[in-house]
């Protein structure tokens, strides 16, 4: 007897991708919202899994499995939308489709930056009771080698956490937990997703700009702008309720600086495409906030600039 598919991905990139294969994998019933009627009812994906140590020396064999593509008007039983679109296309992605889930479908966000979570919020609550919204963030390395192929390139920690109206259930908290490795439900998962903020607002510019590997933002020619992202950064947070340790994210950046030497930002990797990025929910959202707050920014400020600038 098949179940019908109670969890839906908005979003097949990379992560998108990623995290269906793993919920799929733990036997949760789980497929993609289509962007139009004329996508097939069901797709074929490959998944290369990650490397272990005594499989380095082997070729890692592509997994093919299928997931079903599901149209905005079948959304009757979905429970859970987990959106792993871009930052900047969560309003416009996610917004037509909430007149079509049910009100008692919780809402995740996962994707990289912030905002998004704010404009939503009152959407959110705006409607039937039942309806919550979570919010995310992954530090798993995955990379699209093709539209529906991906392969795993790393591990990392995945953090999920409340954000507004009714909570999620036990049932869904648990299975994302069981499926996802390395992850955890935290109380104050704003906090967490400031500190994530932190890496990408000082790596992704820089790699942008510089045309760089994070690796070499470790050079002492880079230590200044740093240190100025993070002290901004730091003092919007605060005015935002959120406290934050400098050291402990100075600290932090350039572990993920270390770690991910050889590696190209995603936003290193947009510029180089010709692709939009995401330097409105990054930099661009510590300048909003600090904005909001009457506060001034100037080194995120003249960051966001930039990227723009090259971006165009």
């Amino acid at each position: 007897m098949t179940h019908a598919v109670d969890i839906a991905i908005l979003g097949a990139g990379a992560v998108g991708q990623l995290i269906c294969r793993q919920l799929t994998v733990a036997g949760m019933n789980v497929g993609f919202i289509g962007r139009s009627a004329l996508e097939s009812s069901q797709q074929v994906l490959s998944f290369t899994p990650l490397a272990s140590a005594d499989d380095k020396q082997q070729q890692m064999h592509a997994i093919p499995y299928s997931v079903p593509i599901l149209t905005a008007d079948a959304l009757d039983n979905i429970r859970l939308v987990i959106v792993c679109v871009k930052a900047y296309q969560v309003l416009d992605a996610l917004s037509p489709l909430l007149k079509q889930l049910p009100s008692q479908c919780h809402i995740l966000l996962l994707h990289n930056g912030m905002g998004p979570h704010l404009a939503l919020a009152p959407l959110i609550n705006a409607q039937a009771n039942g309806r919550g919204l979570s919010l995310g963030t992954t530090s798993q390395g995955v990379l699209r080698q093709a539209p529906w192929q991906i392969k795993q390139t790393g591990q990392g920690l995945t953090q999920l956490g409340h954000f507004a109206g009714a909570e999620l259930t036990k049932h869904y908290r648990n299975a994302l937990l069981a499926a996802i490795p390395s992850s955890e439900w935290v109380d104050a998962i704003v906090p967490c997703l400031w500190q994530k903020l932190a890496v990408n607002a000082a790596i992704n510019p820089l790699t942008a700009l510089y045309q760089c590997p994070n690796g070499k933002l470790a050079e002492p020619d880079f230590s200044e702008v740093i240190k100025g992202i993070l002290d901004e950064l730091v003092m919007v947070a605060a005015h935002d309720g959120v406290s934050l340790d400098k050291s402990f994210l100075h600290d932090r950046v350039y572990q993920v600086i270390r770690l991910t030497a050889g590696n190209f930002s995603s936003m290193h990797q947009d510029i180089a495409h010709q692709r939009r990025t995401e330097i409105d929910q990054i930099n661009g959202y510590i300048c909003e906030r600090a904005q909001a707050h009457g506060l001034s920014a100037p080194v995120n400020a003249e960051l966001w600039t930039r990227v723009k600038q090259l971006a165009v």
